[in-house]
């Protein structure tokens, strides 16, 4: 096998996007072999854009059968994303998943199982931010000890603004039963899984969350967050998509220093002295330890989509590395359940936490969910 066949189930914001980079040369490992969606407009349009080599195809899972693909890459709303790649896999393709993994951790649990019983196939998730040299350094500085012991942990990244109208340019958007969630299970599943990748899963969540507060929507668009590591750091995670203009600012203070990510650089506050030992034996009250502050070099790679596609693809050829494995995908969702679980309940949840109470509260919302109908086409693909 040259070239991994790929088919697109979902034509729409991401898998259309998806396309262009293959098409474009972008993957050169991979073939666009076929595309699947229910939408009838949008098959027309993947006719008038697409090669006339890519099949087209109504039904995901005849799709999946018609022997034309090697791969799934499943870029629908998220109540979908297991579902479609357990069939995937238990169809012997390789999978790659968008993000999120799925709505909730119970359900992302299963296709994680599924995928264990298929060790031979590539289990392959969208975090593409993962490519980001920033990111990437934060991770490396965070994890070899350059800030010491992690101490506390604070994101604020309130430059999501929507309108009304993106939220109304689909009837699955925004609401219990079509997404499952807002700006935490829409916008913010990458900064998630960021968060816990550089820094661990923390241990306890006391979140609130306000719906509809900025926009005509039943759930979440404005969020709070503290959080509690098992160390005893703590962190903050701040988000909404009513604030313009936005930040986005992202701080991981250690016993020896602080990294702070901001406008596509990464700065350094390094001490000289480990401020616990310093704050032990230094004798003038007023005194910090001296710091030096520099901005990182890195490596100033970030291939962002095409990227982890073509990790995928190199994967499933030769056995390299993938950005992120399709199991990775339940830390992040793992921590936003516990913020929705928290605000549902009104007080702090512990991680792990309970996913039967959580599925509960969840479907509590989704039976009285209510669908758009003033639905406005052809929002822009952002």
């Amino acid at each position: 096998m040259e070239k991994i066949r790929l088919g697109i189930i979902g034509y729409g914001n991401m898998g259309t996007g998806h396309a262009k980079n293959i098409i474009e040369g972008k993957c050169p490992e991979i073939e666009l072999a076929a595309v699947a969606d229910i939408n009838p407009d949008r098959l027309k349009a993947a006719k008038e854009e697409l090669p006339e080599t890519t099949a087209l195809f109504a039904d995901a899972e005849k799709m999946m059968d018609s022997g034309l693909i090697d791969a799934v890459h499943i870029a629908i709303p998220h109540y979908d994303h297991p579902r479609y790649a357990i069939m995937g896999l238990g169809k012997g393709l390789h999978v790659m998943v968008e993000k999120p993994a799925g709505v909730y951790t119970k359900q992302v649990r299963e296709m994680n199982a599924e995928a264990e019983k298929h060790p031979e196939l590539t289990f392959g998730m969208m975090f593409n931010q993962r490519t980001n040299c920033v990111y990437r350094k934060m991770k490396e500085l965070v994890g070899n000890g350059t800030i010491g012991d992690l101490k506390r942990v604070n994101w604020i990244i309130t430059d999501w603004y929507r309108t009304q109208s993106y939220y109304d340019s689909g009837a699955w958007r925004a609401t219990w039963s079509g997404e499952g969630g807002g700006v935490l299970l829409n916008q913010c599943p990458h900064q998630l899984d960021l968060f816990q990748w550089i820094c661990g899963l923390p241990v306890l969540v006391d979140a609130h969350l306000q719906f509809g507060k900025w926009h005509d929507i039943e759930v979440e668009d404005d969020v709070t967050a503290y959080v509690e590591f098992e160390n005893g750091a703590t962190g903050c995670f701040i988000t909404t998509t009513g604030d313009a203009p936005g930040t986005n600012r992202f701080e991981v203070t250690g016993t020896k220093g602080t990294l702070i990510c901001e406008n596509d650089k990464l700065i350094l506050k390094k001490l000289e002295v480990d401020e616990r030992e310093w704050c032990r034996t230094e004798k003038r009250g007023f005194a910090a330890p001296p710091v030096t502050v520099s901005e990182v070099e890195t490596d100033g790679k970030n291939e962002q989509h095409s990227g982890v596609l073509n990790a995928f693809a190199a994967h499933i050829l030769r056995g390299e590395p993938l950005v992120a494995g399709g199991e990775e995908g339940i830390r992040g969702l793992t921590l936003s359940n516990a913020m929705h679980l928290s605000s549902f309940l009104g007080h702090p949840v512990r991680i792990p936490f309970d996913e039967e109470l959580y599925y509960e509260e969840l479907m509590k919302r989704v039976a009285t969910s209510r669908r758009k109908t003033n639905v406005v086409a052809n929002v822009e693909r952002q």
